[in-house]
């Protein structure tokens, strides 16, 4: 459990500036970016019994909580909260029934590749797949990787 900082400008726009700004000091704007994560969220199918998500756009900060399976999953849905434009700190609540250790997190920078990081995480960038598939669904294509991005760094085998 802890706080995650994110790049608040970069990510998946589930709604618009306008709509983050209001959030700042209307509770409605606030529950309507709440809903719209957690809607992102379930669609990603990702195994969270009981997910709550509450946003408050004052502080830019998602708080998540449930229950999920293993630490993959909980890290998951911390990036999956967390790369949403105008999000700029994920709360975590997650509870995880089998705890596993965790797994590093890098943020995307102009010129980043998976192959490159790769590379750096694990002296071959012929592992990038093992990136990749750690940051499915949210990634759909190894190549479609954005600056402020946060991905999950699994341990390398």
């Amino acid at each position: 459990m802890g706080l995650f900082s994110f790049i608040k400008d970069a990510g998946e726009k589930l709604f618009g500036t306008g709509e983050a700004k209001a959030a700042a000091s209307a509770p409605d704007a606030n529950a309507a970016a709440a809903a719209a994560i957690k809607t992102y969220i379930e669609q990603l199918q990702l195994p969270v019994e009981g997910l709550s998500v509450a946003f408050d756009g004052a502080t830019s900060v998602v708080t998540v909580g449930g229950t999920t399976p293993d630490q993959a999953t909980r890290e998951r849905v911390l990036l999956a909260a967390g790369n949403v434009a105008g999000v700029g700190e994920v709360q975590d609540s997650i509870v995880v029934t089998n705890p596993a250790p965790e797994a590093q997190f890098h943020t995307v920078v102009r010129g980043d590749t998976l192959s490159a990081i790769a590379k750096k995480a694990y002296g071959n960038a012929n592992k990038y797949m093992l990136i990749f598939e750690a940051n499915k669904p949210m990634l759909s294509h190894p190549d479609k990787i954005y600056p402020g991005q946060v991905l999950r760094i699994p341990a390398g085998e």
